[in-house]
């Protein structure tokens, strides 16, 4: 009896060190880091409804993971068989069995950052759009004449030109043109915020004409600190029903029609759209661009000076100026002698 149970000891010894020692190798096998893949870098895309084999297929076809069976064993390791996630994933060093499953539950998918700056129009976002590769300029402008996406603030847009927020987007490579719009739209209505529009209908402003002057505001300076000044001319110039005359608007005029070539001649100044406001008063009849944060706060909260006209100096920043006379003065000191030296 006693040899008996001294051999059942012996056996379930011998059991235990085996799980253990085969323990150790599956801990082992799912961590080591690996890296199959030749290339500097490997993507896969795991499609919606991927189930899991297919996910480990994919993975071993890339060398990403080492096997299917590291796979299952990560897989049984981590529990999280069932939580994989869809999107594009990238991988460009050696990683473990395990780390990968994490980020396949985590859904840590790759983003490529888009940035669009402040003062763009649809038409010059639609050709970064495509120019970053994530689809054709065409698809954007398209994505960009949904105008129902903002109708609620602007029931006069016809696009969705000025209500594309310019930032930085972090997309995936499958980001479709109408999604981004959509993104760009949240941007915009989180940016406007319920102070700004409350501000607007005290100062009997539509968000059409907010975004209308804002845009003429980015287009027209680039310091921070000139934004409230320039919202200050374009404000006193309606006020007293005098003519804008923004160059930004002849612009985009000429734009629109397909006539600029980039420059502005004199006979420009006259050349017939809603748009140019050397020939029609008022704010021009939509936005010319996508204003940031800081033009449309500026359009609100214009700065308490009485200035009517400003000139640039040529170097970025601008000279203000409240009669005509002390304009002409400065537009002879900063472009028509500063261009004869």
């Amino acid at each position: 009896m006693r040899r008996f149970a001294k051999s059942v000891i012996i056996v379930l010894a011998l059991l235990l060190v085996a799980g253990g020692t085969g323990a150790a190798v599956i801990w082992q096998r799912v961590h080591d880091p690996y890296k199959g893949f030749t290339d500097a870098e490997q993507f896969i895309e795991v499609t919606p409804g991927t189930g899991t084999s297919a996910i480990g297929r994919m993975l071993v076809d890339e060398g990403i993971v080492r096997d299917e069976f590291t796979f299952r064993a990560a897989l049984w390791w981590t529990g999280r068989s069932r939580t994989l996630q869809a999107g594009e994933y990238r991988f460009d060093r050696a990683a473990s069995a395990v780390d990968i499953i994490g980020r396949l539950a985590r859904g840590d998918v790759y983003a490529r950052p888009l940035t669009f700056p402040e003062g763009l129009t649809i038409v010059e976002m639609s050709r970064l759009f495509e120019m970053r590769g994530f689809g054709s300029g065409s698809s954007f402008v398209a994505a960009a004449r949904e105008s129902s996406l903002i109708k609620d603030l602007d029931p006069a847009a016809a696009d969705l030109e000025g209500y594309l927020f310019p930032e930085t987007y972090a997309l995936t490579r499958g980001t479709s043109a109408q999604r981004l719009v959509r993104l760009m739209i949240d941007r915009f209505r989180a940016t406007y915020t319920d102070d700004l529009r409350r501000r607007a209908q005290a100062q009997g402003m539509t968000t059409r004409q907010v975004v209308s002057l804002a845009s003429l505001i980015e287009k027209e300076t680039g310091k921070p600190e000139e934004r409230p000044l320039v919202a200050a001319v374009y404000r006193n110039r309606l006020k007293i029903g005098m003519g804008l005359q923004a160059d930004p608007t002849v612009v985009y005029a000429l734009q629109r029609a397909g006539r600029y070539d980039g420059n502005i001649r004199r006979t420009d100044l006259t050349f017939d759209s809603p748009y140019n406001t050397y020939r029609y008063p008022g704010l021009p009849p939509g936005p010319i661009a996508a204003p940031g944060k800081a033009s449309l706060e500026a359009a609100l909260m214009p700065a308490s000076v009485a200035y009517l006209y400003f000139v640039s100096r040529n170097d970025g920043s601008h000279v203000f100026s409240e009669t005509l006379a002390e304009h002409n003065r400065n537009v002879r000191e900063f472009q028509v002698l500063f261009f004869r030296q």
